[in-house]
């Protein structure tokens, strides 16, 4: 904390003043005062993230080689270990090796990504104020002339910056290599809770709110360890409360069926419902009829008309992410929002 006296005026010829002077230009140089203070507290944690991102999205560029090179010998793009696509007819035995060489790997970096956002929340948000006012070094930054909002601002603006840049790169190689070997062919959809909070911007958003959920914590309850299980278990309901919601975020896309006829969407389409409906249109969740007994009669008898299947097609996935990622990104500002206003209350 040596270096927060540099944020204040020396006096009059001070070595301090003077460019030359190693201390003064190490805290002043292009971060600023505040920014290079923040980093040299934070500089292992925001540095083993960065690191992370670019092993991991290093790892994902050489992966996705490896794996179009196989699917390009096989010529098993697209195909799935049943598949009705005619050029697929014969591939069962290479999607198989495929998925026994290459979907542990894949597995293990959506686990990756979706922890993610947890990690962040646990490590860089909750203790980022806590720790200070756990030690009571904020007295010591506070009594300087820096303002309690101007610290606080260089307090989540660089470590914010290290997540986004993180993030964003580790995710973008994800969803690079998600490109050749995801959905039929590995077997590992777009819409399964690993796929979608692995993919695009949100493992990023979520990483956003878990720092400001971690920010928020520790400046109101001022205790690191109480902070980091507040905010493991308000990111556990989050994401559990978004796997609900997921589905409803955009409308639904219905296919119609004869009553008899067999119901077929595409395997990259995230099947949300299924059933019969009348001629009136009423939706039959429970239909009692068995195919081993009068099947046609007992159609009949409830005036199903057809079968129904709703589903989000594979077109809906950028949307249905964006969509998700808006909403968490909203209360990530909402969360920030409302810790600057905390702190301007209780600090001045």
């Amino acid at each position: 904390m040596t270096s927060t006296a540099h944020l204040g005026t020396s006096g009059p010829g001070s070595t301090a003043d003077t460019p030359e002077h190693p201390r003064t230009t190490r805290g002043r140089g292009p971060l600023g005062g505040l920014v290079w203070l923040v980093w040299r507290q934070h500089r292992l944690v925001l540095g083993v993230l960065l690191t992370a991102a670019v092993g991991g999205a290093v790892w994902c560029v050489v992966l996705r080689g490896r794996m179009a090179a196989f699917l390009d010998t096989h010529h098993i793009a697209g195909c799935s270990q049943i598949s009705l696509v005619a050029r697929c007819e014969g591939t069962q035995r290479a999607v198989t090796a495929f998925r026994d060489a290459y979907g542990p790997s894949l597995k293990l970096a959506e686990v990756g990504l979706v922890l993610l956002p947890v990690l962040v929340a646990l490590f860089v948000g909750a203790p980022l104020i806590a720790r200070e006012l756990e030690a009571g070094t904020h007295k010591l930054v506070l009594s300087q002339s820096v303002g309690p909002v101007r610290w606080l601002a260089a307090k989540i603006a660089l470590p914010a910056a290290f997540v986004l840049a993180a993030g964003t790169l580790v995710s973008t190689a994800f969803a690079w290599l998600w490109q050749v070997g995801g959905d039929e062919v590995s077997g590992s959809y777009w819409y399964s809770v690993m796929g979608f909070g692995s993919l695009g911007p949100v493992p990023v958003a979520y990483s956003l709110l878990g720092l400001a959920i971690g920010l928020l914590a520790g400046l109101l309850l001022g205790r690191t360890v109480a902070a980091m299980g507040v905010t493991l278990t308000a990111m556990v309901l989050v994401q559990v409360a978004f796997t609900q919601l997921r589905s409803h975020l955009m409308p639904l896309v219905t296919a119609k069926f004869g009553a008899s006829e067999p119901t077929q969407v595409p395997d990259s389409s995230w099947l949300v419902g299924q059933g019969y409906y009348t001629s009136t249109g009423e939706r039959l969740s429970d239909l009692p009829c068995r195919p081993d007994q009068d099947f046609d009669g007992c159609l009949r008898q409830h005036h199903v008309a057809g079968q129904y299947i709703d589903h989000h097609p594979v077109s809906h996935h950028w949307p249905l992410a964006w969509a998700e990622s808006g909403i968490v990104l909203a209360a990530a500002v909402a969360l920030t929002v409302l810790a600057f206003r905390v702190m301007r209350r209780r600090h001045g």
